[in-house]
This record gives C-alpha cells, structure tokens and sequence, in this order.
C-alpha cells in the first residue's frame, strides 16, 4: 500500500490562517456536543411525557402519543432533517418562515438539527418510558391510588421513581446514539465533528489520519458517557429489585 502516512497534518496551519486542522476538530467536536447535549434534553422532556400519556388510561391521549411514536420512528431520520430543514420553513407563517431564512446559515443548520434529533430521539425515549411503567406490577398504581393520591401523583411518586430506575440501561443506549445520529448534521452543512473531519481530507487529503482521528473522539465520547451512567445506574438502583451492572 503506498500511503505516505503525515500525523503532523494536524499541527499544520489551516487555510483561514486562524487555527490549525486539531483545532478544526477540536470545532466540530464542540458542536457535536452541544447539538447533541442540547437535543438528548428535548428528547428526555418530550420523550418522558409522550411516555407517560402512552400509559394514561385516556384513550385520546394514548391514541395521540401513539401517533407521534409512530411518526417519528418510521420515518428516516435523514428524510425529517430535510424535512426540518427545508420545507418546514416553507409552511410556517410567512413572516415566521422568512425570519428563519434570514437568520445565520450557522444558526438555521442548528436549531433544525436540534428540533429533528431531540423529537426523532423523544420517540425512541418514549417507548423505553412506556416499557418501564408497564412493566412494574400493577399493585404499585393501585397502592397509590388506594393512599389517595390523583392519577397524576401516583405516577410522579410511585411509578415513574421506580420506572426510571429500569430505564437507565436502554436510556444509556439512546444517548449514545445521539451522539453517533449528530453526524447526519453534516447533509445540511453544520460543521460538527464528522463534518470538520471531511473538510479536513479536502484539504490536506489525508484521509486515513483524518477519519482515525476522528474514530478515536467518539470512541472516547462514548466511553466517557458509558462510565458516567454506570455509575447513575448504581447510584438509582434499588436492592433486591434491580441489579446494577458490574
């Protein structure tokens, strides 16, 4: 194979003079975290609600979460982005859309990114929600309601305390995934991590060097994020009913 391998690449001066290609990584690794820290919010505020209304015995209310459940996990996460992106502008009020277009490039390819992860991400969140309460025995809501609390009371201090706790694991999975989804920010041109990574190779075509890079920053991401939730999960479990991975 001849490849002239160049590790220094990074220390190189990049072509706006300003900063060099670690610092363009350094960049993008900045917005992939803040995009997808910011999103995992919306996703754990609108996913729990959704969650929750899944359980509610209302049939309207089920009914409609289920529809959002539905919606935003059968359609392709790279179709709701365009979505986001480029049509939604075209069918809010005109002064609403034209506001969005007007705003920095950089500021639209954010906030539709952010909209379109943190909803596609509530979906997954939702159901990983909807599992734990059911899952818990249905004396625990009946104990509640028995102590006179509303409907509402019993969900908030007997059953979700508990159902939180069982969805740590797959709640760890979907915040992983948040971080890996970030990427598809760079079909709209937002210049996160795998964006930067990309720009990088068009200038100093240096791929390998580039991409490894790169690999090694999530993976690094992910450890970290694994580490920290291993230790919420022990810190929330609770004896004889949940056993905290090792």
């Amino acid at each position: 194979m001849n490849y002239n391998w160049n590790w220094g690449v990074f220390l190189q001066e990049a072509p706006s003079g300003a900063d060099t290609y670690l610092g363009w990584l350094l960049t993008g690794l900045k917005w992939t975290l803040l995009l997808s820290l910011s999103a995992w919010a919306v996703a754990l505020a609108v996913g729990g609600i959704v969650g929750v209304l899944r359980t509610a015995p209302g049939r309207a209310l089920s009914l409609a979460a289920a529809s959002y459940v539905e919606v935003f996990r059968n359609i392709p996460l790279l179709v709701q982005l365009f979505i986001w992106y480029f049509v939604l502008p075209e069918l809010l009020p005109v002064k609403m859309g034209d506001a969005f277009k007007q705003m920095n490039p950089l500021a639209q390819q954010f906030i539709a990114a952010w909209l379109c992860l943190g909803l596609f991400t509530a979906a997954r969140v939702a159901e990983q929600v909807r599992a734990g309460i059911q899952s818990l025995p249905p004396g625990q809501k009946n104990a509640g309601l028995a102590l006179g609390f509303t409907l509402p009371q019993t969900y908030r201090y007997v059953l979700l305390p508990m159902a939180v706790r069982i969805v740590v694991p797959p709640l760890t999975s979907e915040f992983l995934n948040i971080f890996k989804n970030s990427a598809v920010a760079t079909t709209i041109g937002l210049i996160e991590l795998s964006r930067q990574a990309q720009q990088l190779v068009d200038y100093t075509a240096q791929p390998f060097e580039a991409f490894i890079a790169v690999t090694a920053l999530y993976l690094m991401l992910n450890v970290t994020i694994m580490s920290i939730m291993r230790k919420v999960e022990r810190m929330l479990r609770v004896p004889g009913f949940i056993v905290a991975g090792k």
